[in-house]
């Protein structure tokens, strides 16, 4: 997903990545940024803590957000068979009210509390680091207040897959997302 995020915005510019550049997809994607430091390449797409890393060992620096330059991609969508839904709304709701709780705390307190409750979970992150990382989020509104899956979300997810290649066939909208539990959990 990084890749065609990536190269749909390159795309956008009128940048061809295909014949305008030459983007190495042999290195493990967990590899990129220690090949980048070992002076493999130019640039380098990665996610936090490498790009965060990279900038504290001098070694480069964040020049763009595929985030901020892509819109809004649900890059975590979470799937349920039809009939479990309707078997198991309570089960749903629940599920879905836990997550918006989490997007409830994030919109609501600092970078700083953010790193300090996420800090058990990235061990390895010192909190300072971890307190950077929020912050850049924080002033690229990565998140969203809610969990609602909405239709031009759902379409420019499509347009990257189409543009990619990796999508032979549109699929409508309103028969494969339901936003009713997303849209009770946001009240």
């Amino acid at each position: 997903m990084p890749e065609l995020v990536f190269e749909y915005i390159l795309k956008q510019h009128g940048i061809d990545p295909k014949t305008d550049l030459a983007i190495d997809q042999s290195i493990d994607f967990g590899s990129t940024a220690a090949a980048f430091s070992g002076g493999q390449g130019d640039f380098t797409v990665e996610f936090e803590p490498h790009a965060t890393a990279l900038e504290q060992k001098g070694d480069g620096y964040v020049v763009a957000s595929l985030g901020e330059d892509s819109g809004y991609v649900p890059y975590t969508a979470f799937s349920a068979k039809k009939s479990y839904i309707e078997e198991n709304p309570e089960v749903i709701q629940a599920f879905t009210n836990a997550l918006q709780k989490g997007m409830d705390y994030v919109a609501e307190h600092t970078p700083e509390e953010i790193a300090a409750s996420i800090q058990p979970q990235f061990a390895e992150t010192d909190i300072e680091t971890l307190t950077a990382i929020v912050s850049r989020y924080y002033e690229q509104d990565t998140w969203k207040k809610d969990l609602i899956f909405r239709e031009d979300a759902f379409t420019l997810l499509e347009d990257i897959l189409e543009e990619g290649g990796e999508l032979s066939q549109r699929v409508p909208y309103e028969e494969l997302v339901t936003t009713e539990f997303a849209e009770k959990a946001a009240e």
